[in-house]
């Protein structure tokens, strides 16, 4: 059954929950690490990273047969630029990612008694930055684009985040929606408000240079449609 196939509302609760438990894992699992690690940001760190990877692994294994598992801007916009999602498609599943994401970081805080609506302080500024964040997000989209079968998509997207939240300055956001949440926790994972439009530049610039690499690399491949970061 092609996504197509699928009703577009099938297709948006994915999406929705899909963020919405993504988010609700980088956000959590960064508060746990963080009073767990007695300020030892490496372990926490390693404790935020290795949550994430397990969870986007899950996810997109569960709900890449019903939406694509995009959970993602970069990636639906990609997809439309591909003609493998309409545009009026794409433009609701970013407000779906976005909704999703936004409701994760609160239902974080809900489970750990913090604050509800926070604005972030942590500074994440700099040309060092906005290149991490742009590798980031071309390497997610690459992985996405260039993975031959549908069972591959899981544990290859997943590792790709895993080892560029350690060797990108930035800890690889790789994803509008999230980065747009983030602003929303002043948390280990957060980011201020004000860095929040540079970053999402960054992240749709990398996106753009992968899908113009991979229609090189990959010319006799049948591209992915799916998934996430």
């Amino acid at each position: 059954m092609t996504l197509t196939a699928i009703s577009l509302t099938r297709r948006l609760a994915s999406e929705g929950v899909g963020s919405l438990l993504l988010t609700a894992t980088v956000v959590g699992s960064g508060i746990m690490a963080e009073r767990l690690a007695g300020g030892n940001t490496a372990v926490a760190l390693l404790a935020n990273t290795g949550a994430t990877v397990a969870v986007l692994a899950a996810l997109i294994a569960l709900l890449d047969p019903v939406s694509g598992a995009h959970f993602n801007p970069a990636v639906s916009f990609i997809q439309a630029l591909r003609a493998k999602l309409t545009w009026t498609d794409a433009g609701a599943y970013l407000l779906f990612q976005i909704l999703g994401c936004c409701a994760g970081a609160l239902l974080a805080h809900l489970m750990f008694e913090a604050p509800l609506w926070q604005a972030s302080a942590h500074i994440r500024t700099g040309p060092a930055q906005w290149l991490a964040e742009a590798v980031a997000t071309f390497g997610l989209l690459l992985v996405v684009l260039g993975h031959r079968r549908t069972e591959d998509a899981p544990w290859m997207v997943a590792c790709w985040i895993g080892a560029a939240y350690w060797f990108t300055a930035s800890s690889s956001f790789a994803n509008p929606a999230i980065t747009f949440a983030r602003s929303l926790t002043n948390t280990f994972a957060g980011i201020r408000p004000i860095d929040v439009p540079a970053f999402i530049v960054a992240q749709l610039a990398g996106a753009l240079v992968a899908w113009a690499l991979a229609r090189f690399m990959f010319p006799m491949t049948k591209l992915s449609p799916a998934v996430s970061g």
